[in-house]
């Protein structure tokens, strides 16, 4: 009986859990270069009720579920003309710009190529809204005397983009910017010129798709909250009858 209680638990606490991530998705519907998160649910330990392991039996028990993953797709959005010189869009799948934090020179990688021309002690850069130094294909801080962002006539400078071999073991890390998860997911240059001026990246989130989870996640959890609620209704009988 004690089990149904922690089952059912597990089952609201993950459920909420689904809720937070649809939330934060229609929250970043209109961020640019944003790439929606999807949480993928697996049943925790499930076995024949009153049978084997091995038999075929329609009688099963399990001890809940969990959100084993969070996944994100890198594809190219939906283009969205800006008319400003210093906004890029990139044309490539997988691929990102290349951030620089001015403090500590921690290095991340976004598809947000909302860019502007920041007056710092030593001349003006290229930065993002978030404070971070845009880097280029030398892995330096783009001077942004121009008004393209590119750098001067004499001093030409291109935007740095990379990919990676494996884009899932990047890990958001907030402002709609990543890192690798691990030492193994380097980042690899890209030659090809793949960006788009005076455009940016919309936001892949799915209004229709994510009220839908929202429905899912909502109904999900007032299952398990029921399933709780009647556990705790047989406890309270039982323990009745004992007195």
């Amino acid at each position: 009986m004690y089990q149904s209680f922690y089952t059912a638990s597990v089952g609201a606490a993950q459920y909420t859990n689904g809720l937070g991530i649809t939330a934060n998705n229609l929250s970043n519907i209109n961020n640019y270069g944003y790439k929606s998160k999807r949480a993928s649910f697996a049943d925790l330990i499930e076995y024949n009720l009153n049978d084997s392991e091995e038999a075929q039996t329609d009688l099963h028990s399990g001890v809940g579920t969990r959100i084993v993953r969070t996944s994100m797709s890198f594809e190219v959005g939906a283009f969205q003309p800006t008319g400003s010189q210093l906004d890029y869009a990139i044309t490539r799948r997988n691929t990102f710009f290349v951030l620089q934090d001015p403090e500590t020179g921690d290095v991340t990688y976004s598809r947000n190529g909302h860019f502007h021309r920041a007056e710092q002690e030593d001349g003006f850069y290229l930065m993002t809204d978030s404070g971070k130094y845009v880097l280029d294909v030398n892995g330096e801080r783009i001077r942004a005397e121009s008004e393209n962002g590119q750098g001067t006539q004499e001093n030409p400078q291109e935007i740095a983009l990379v990919t990676f071999e494996n884009p899932s073991r990047l890990m958001s890390v907030g402002f709609n910017e990543y890192v690798p998860s691990d030492e193994n997911a380097a980042a690899i240059p890209v030659q090809e010129r793949a960006l788009v001026g005076a455009t940016l990246e919309s936001s892949d989130t799915d209004m229709a798709e994510e009220f839908t989870h929202v429905i899912e996640y909502q109904r999900a959890f007032s299952f398990a909250a029921r399933m709780i609620t009647t556990s705790d209704e047989i406890v309270s009988t039982i323990n009745t009858l004992r007195s």
